[in-house]
């Protein structure tokens, strides 16, 4: 140990390197931020595309919303998910193809963790018309992304619902 605390080799100076405190300018503060608006920005319009192709039925470019190891859960039980984007894509296709949907995301609350991570949390409601019946009501996404090649992709969702009204068409209303 250095005999003298105040000299600049000595650890017990508080002016020594391994105390120096990390200080940012204030353009690359700006810059931080403005970076992480653009990815809060980025993953708004990946949730908007995860509607608008969902209701229009483009499964394929839906299926690209997400990444290749992407959970898609609908229940509180694992067993009630799809896992992997061949598998989401397949179920949900299969389940809504038939139908008419509507489905809104709103109020995101958005937290990027670091340059390739995010959280997020959406108000949701949907209206699913399907031949054999109507399902209406709303909840919340809760979702993890990943940035994939430079790309915001959701790699894990879960739908909760708050209300849901759920009712069977007769043999009259379907015809």
């Amino acid at each position: 140990m250095d005999p003298n605390p105040t000299s600049p080799t000595s650890p017990t100076n508080p002016t020594h390197p391994s105390k120096a405190i990390d200080v940012i300018s204030p353009i690359d503060r700006i810059s931080q931020m403005v970076d992480q608006l653009a990815d809060i920005e980025a993953i708004k319009q990946l949730k908007a595309r995860y509607f608008r192709l969902m209701d229009t039925k483009q499964w394929d470019a839906w299926g690209e919303v997400f990444t290749e190891d992407a959970r898609l859960q609908w229940g509180e039980s694992e067993d009630d998910s799809a896992l992997g984007r061949a598998n989401i894509v397949s179920f949900v296709s299969q389940a809504v193809d038939p139908a008419v949907t509507c489905h809104h995301g709103h109020m995101p609350e958005i937290e990027i963790l670091d340059a390739d991570r995010a959280t997020g949390v959406w108000a949701m409601y949907d209206r699913v018309d399907h031949p054999e019946y109507l399902l209406e009501g709303y909840g919340h996404y809760t979702e993890e992304y990943r940035k994939v090649a430079g790309e915001w992709k959701i790699h894990r969702t879960k739908l909760t619902r708050l209300h849901r009204e759920f009712f069977r068409k007769t043999a009259r209303e379907t015809s």
